[in-house]
C-alpha cells in the first residue's frame, strides 16, 4: 500500500477491535485489526465460522439464544471503529439520540431469554444497530451484507468510478429549484378554491372598512367635537357668566384689582414695602383682562348644531361596529385593512400568479432537461468503461467468457421533468437515469440481474471484481470477505491474492481464506485454532509473527506436514508482492 492509499484508508473507518466473550466455544477473544488487508486462516472446523458468526451479530444479524457458550449467562460481542463520521452517519446518529463520537462502538449482549444491541454504550435497536453497520461494513460470503447486489446503489457507483460527482450535484441543484416551484404551485391550486371564498370574505371586509375609510387619529378628535357639541349650552352659558362676573358686571373682579391696585400704589409712595404687592396685583389684572377676553371670544364661537353632532355620532357608531369586528381598537382596523389588502392582491391575481410559477417551471425544467442530458452522456461513456474494465477483470480472476452489462433506462412519464427529443420522463434527484447491473457468466446464456447469480463462490469473485474496479467510488470502508476464493487455485488464486491487497489501499479487508496466495498477500495475519483445556474445548485467535506466517502458509501448501520446500514456496509468496520484503508491518 503505498502512503496516498495509506492515508486515503485512514480518513475512512476501520475495525480496530473485536472482542467476543461466551459466543459458542469461545471464552474470550480480542483481536486488534490493521488497516489494509487482514488474513484469517485456520483449519477447517477450527472455528472461523463462529467469529464470522458473531460479527454478524454487531452487523445487526438475529441473535440465536443457544449461541451462548455452555455454563453462562451472557454473551458479548463488541467492535470498535476507529472512523471519520460521514454526513449520513453522523445524522442518523443524532436522530436517534446517539453520541457522535470520534469512534464508534456497536455492541450486543445475547442470553437465554433475549438480546440486547448499544450503540457507543446507548441502548439501540437491533434495526438501527444494523442501519449504522450497513453505512461501515459489506460482508461477502453470504448475501446479507452485499451491497453491490442492490440495484439502488448501482447509480452511485458508476458516477463515483467516473467522478461525476459535480455534475451530480449541478443536476440535484436544478432538480430541487423544479421541485420547489412545483411545490409552491401545487399549495397555490390546494388553496385555489380556498382563496377564492378568501377573495369574496376579503372584497366584503375591504368594502366595510373602507366605507367608513377611519383615518389616523379621527377617532379622538371626533370625540372631542362631539363632547362639545353635546354641551354646547352649558359652555354658552358659564362662559358667559364668567365673562360678567370677571369683567362686565358692576362689581367685576377686573373693577375690584384696579381699585386694589391704585390703592397699594398710594401706599407705596408712602412705603416702598408694598410695591411689590402692587406690581402682583397689576399682573393678576392683566391675567383677568386676558382670561375674560378668551372667555368672551369662545362664547362667540360657540355653535349649535345638531345635524353635525347627530352625522358624528353615526360615524363613532361606525368605528365601534369596526373596532369590535377588527381587532378593538382604529389602529387594529387600519392595520387589518393593510394585510387584507395584500391578501386581496393574491387572491384576486391567482390565475396570473400560477401563470408565473408555469412560465418558471417551464423555463426551470428545460434547464434541467439539458443538465440531466448532459449527465446522461457521460454516464453512458463511463458504463462503457466499467463494463470492459471488469471483463478484463473477471478474466483473470478465472471467469472467462463473463459478460457485463451497465444497463442505463429511463421512465416514459408523460408529466415527467426531464424532456428528451420530445418525449418527457420521470427525474429523481440522481438524474434522469435507472442504472442496473446485469452479468452473464456462461457462453451462450443472456446476462440476468447481477442479484440473481445464484453462485456462492462465484458471485465472490464477481464482488471482487467489482470492488476491485470500484474501489475509490464504494463508500463501504470495510469489506469482509468469507472464504470467497472456494474452488479456485494457481494462477487465479494468485491474482485473488493481488485483487484483495490492491483493494486494501482503500478499504480495510477482513479476509478468510485456505489459499496460500491469498494468505500471503496480507499486511496482517491471524489465525484460528481449536484446544482443548481441562476437557474442554475452546477458540482462540491471535495475531502471527513473521515467522509463524510462513509456517501457517507452507502449511497450506503442504498440509498437516511442513516441508522444506513448502516453506521456500511460502516465503517467495511472501516476499512476491512489491515492497513487501521490506515492509515493517510483516514483522
Amino acid at each position: 500500500m503505498n502512503a496516498v492509499q495509506r492515508t486515503a484508508l485512514a480518513d475512512t473507518a476501520v475495525l480496530r477491535r473485536l472482542y467476543i466473550r461466551d459466543f459458542t466455544l469461545i471464552e474470550e477473544l480480542e483481536v486488534a485489526f490493521d488497516a489494509g488487508l487482514n488474513i484469517i486462516t485456520g483449519e477447517t472446523g477450527a472455528g472461523k465460522s463462529i467469529v464470522v458468526g458473531a460479527l454478524k451479530l454487531i452487523l445487526g444479524d438475529r441473535a440465536s439464544m443457544d449461541a451462548l457458550r455452555a455454563g453462562t449467562r451472557k454473551a458479548v460481542i463488541e467492535g470498535e471503529f476507529d472512523l471519520d463520521l460521514g454526513e449520513d452517519l453522523r445524522a442518523l446518529l443524532e436522530e436517534n439520540g446517539i453520541d457522535v463520537l470520534p469512534y464508534l462502538i456497536l455492541r450486543r449482549e445475547v442470553s437465554a431469554s433475549h438480546s440486547r444491541a448499544f450503540i457507543n454504550d446507548s441502548p439501540a435497536t437491533v434495526g438501527l444497530l444494523k442501519q449504522v453497520a450497513s453505512e461501515l461494513v459489506d460482508l461477502h460470503g453470504q448475501h446479507d451484507h452485499q451491497s453491490l447486489l442492490r440495484t439502488d446503489r448501482h447509480l452511485a457507483l458508476v458516477d463515483g468510478f467516473g467522478g461525476l460527482e459535480s455534475l451530480v450535484r449541478n443536476y440535484r441543484s436544478h432538480y430541487l429549484t423544479v421541485e420547489d416551484i412545483v411545490r409552491r404551485r401545487d399549495a397555490m391550486l390546494a388553496r385555489e378554491r380556498e382563496l377564492k371564498q378568501e377573495h369574496e370574505l376579503l372584497a366584503f371586509q375591504i368594502d366595510e372598512i373602507d366605507a367608513v375609510g377611519p383615518e389616523e387619529g379621527e377617532e379622538e378628535a371626533l370625540e372631542s367635537e362631539r363632547r362639545i357639541l353635546e354641551n354646547a349650552e352649558r359652555l354658552f352659558e358659564a362662559t358667559s357668566s364668567l365673562f360678567e362676573l370677571l369683567y362686565n358686571s358692576e362689581a367685576a373682579v377686573s373693577d375690584l384689582l384696579i381699585r386694589a391696585r391704585n390703592e397699594l400704589q398710594n401706599l407705596s409712595r408712602i412705603d416702598e414695602s408694598f410695591d411689590e404687592l402692587a406690581a402682583e396685583i397689576s399682573s393678576a389684572y392683566i391675567s383677568i383682562s386676558e382670561t375674560a377676553s378668551f372667555l368672551q371670544d369662545y362664547n362667540s364661537r360657540i355653535e349649535f348644531n345638531p345635524t353635525r353632532l347627530d352625522a358624528i355620532r353615526e360615524r363613532l357608531i361606525d368605528f365601534d361596529r369596526l373596532k369590535r369586528k377588527y381587532g378593538g381598537t382604529i389602529e387594529a382596523v387600519r392595520a387589518h385593512r393593510e394585510d387584507i389588502g395584500e391578501r386581496f392582491d393574491l387572491a384576486a391575481d391567482f390565475e396570473g400568479a400560477l401563470a408565473r410559477l408555469d412560465t418558471e417551471f417551464e423555463a426551470a425544467t428545460a434547464e434541467l432537461s439539458d443538465v440531466a442530458q448532459r449527465l446522461s452522456a457521460k454516464r453512458k461513456a463511463v458504463a462503457a468503461q466499467i463494463e470492459s474494465a471488469i471483463v478484463a477483470e473477471l478474466e483473470t480472476l478465472g471467469m472467462p467468457n463473463s459478460r457485463f452489462e451497465v444497463r442505463l433506462s429511463r421512465t416514459e412519464d408523460a408529466a415527467g421533468w426531464v424532456e428528451v427529443d420530445g418525449q418527457r420522463y420521470s427525474a429523481t434527484p440522481a438524474g434522469v437515469d435507472r442504472c442496473s447491473f446485469f452479468i452473464s457468466t456462461n457462453p451462450g446464456v443472456e446476462p440476468m440481474p447481477l442479484a440473481q447469480v445464484a453462485s456462492g463462490g462465484e458471485i465472490s469473485r464477481i464482488m471482487l471484481a467489482l470492488k476491485s474496479i470500484l474501489a475509490k467510488s464504494d463508500r463501504l470502508p470495510i469489506l469482509i470477505f468469507d472464504e470467497i476464493d472456494t474452488g479456485i487455485s494457481g494462477a487465479i488464486a494468485q491474482r485473488v491474492g493481488d485483487c484483495m491487497l490492491a483493494l486494501g489501499g482503500y478499504h480495510q479487508i477482513i479476509a478468510i481464506t485456505h489459499l496460500p496466495q491469498v494468505a500471503a498477500a496480507g499486511e496482517a495475519h491471524f489465525k484460528v485454532a481449536k484446544t482443548a483445556v481441562e476437557g474442554h474445548t475452546r477458540i482462540a485467535m491471535r495475531r502471527l509473527t513473521l515467522a509463524e506466517r510462513r509456517e501457517e502458509i507452507a502449511g497450506l501448501i503442504s498440509g498437516a506436514e511442513v516441508t522444506e520446500g513448502a516453506l521456500r514456496t511460502a516465503r517467495e509468496l511472501m516476499e512476491s508482492r512489491p515492497g513487501r520484503a521490506q515492509s515493517p508491518s510483516q514483522h
